[in-house]
C-alpha cells in the first residue's frame, strides 16, 4: 500500500499521520494540534523510540505478589504461566508489572521503588495495609508527607500525599 493510501485510510478513521519514518510516526485524531504542540499521544512522544513497558519484579511467590498488586492498583492479571505473571490496567495500557520467579527472598533495601499517588493518603495507607502491606522505616524520619510501606515480599514503596503533576 502506498503512503498516500495509508494516509487516506488514516483519514477515514478520523486520524492523520504525523512525522515520517517508522520511529516518531504516530496517528493523531483529526482536529488535534500539531505533533510539536501536542508533544505526545497515549504515552508515546514524537521522536521517541522507547517507552516504559513493564516494571519487572523478582518474586518468590508470583501469584500472591501479583494478586496483592492487582488489588492495590485495581489492575488484573493479563498473562500467567509458571515463569511470569503480567498485570496491568488492560492489555494496551503501559506500563504493566511483570513478576518473575527467583528462589531467594529479598535481602536488602530496593534501589528503585514505586510511588503511589492516592486521592486520600490516610485511607489508602490503611486500605493497602489491610491487603497485606506493612509500614517500614528506611530512615525517612517523622516529618515526611509520604508513608513507606512494604509489599508481602518486603519490596518498599511509598504512598505519597495527593499530587497534581510529576513535579508537584
Amino acid at each position: 500500500m502506498s503512503q498516500g493510501a495509508d494516509q487516506a485510510d488514516d483519514r477515514r478513521h478520523g486520524e492523520r499521520r504525523i512525522g515520517g519514518g517508522r520511529v516518531g510516526q504516530f496517528l493523531v485524531p483529526e482536529g488535534v494540534g500539531s505533533a510539536r504542540a501536542l508533544g505526545h499521544r497515549a504515552g508515546q512522544t514524537a521522536g521517541m523510540a522507547v517507552s516504559l513497558y513493564h516494571l519487572a519484579v523478582d518474586a518468590h511467590d508470583l501469584p500472591a505478589l501479583a494478586r496483592f498488586w492487582c488489588q492495590v492498583l485495581d489492575w488484573k492479571v493479563l498473562f500467567e504461566d509458571p515463569e511470569e505473571i503480567v498485570i496491568g490496567a488492560d492489555e494496551t495500557a503501559y506500563p504493566g508489572m511483570c513478576f518473575l520467579p527467583v528462589p531467594e527472598r529479598k535481602a536488602v533495601k530496593n534501589r528503585m521503588h514505586i510511588d503511589l499517588n492516592p486521592d486520600d493518603h490516610a485511607a489508602e495507607v490503611e486500605r493497602i495495609i489491610g491487603l497485606g502491606a506493612r509500614r517500614v522505616d528506611v530512615g525517612q524520619g517523622e516529618d515526611v508527607t509520604f508513608t513507606v510501606l512494604a509489599d508481602p515480599e518486603g519490596n518498599e514503596f511509598c504512598v505519597l500525599r495527593p499530587k497534581r503533576s510529576l513535579i508537584d
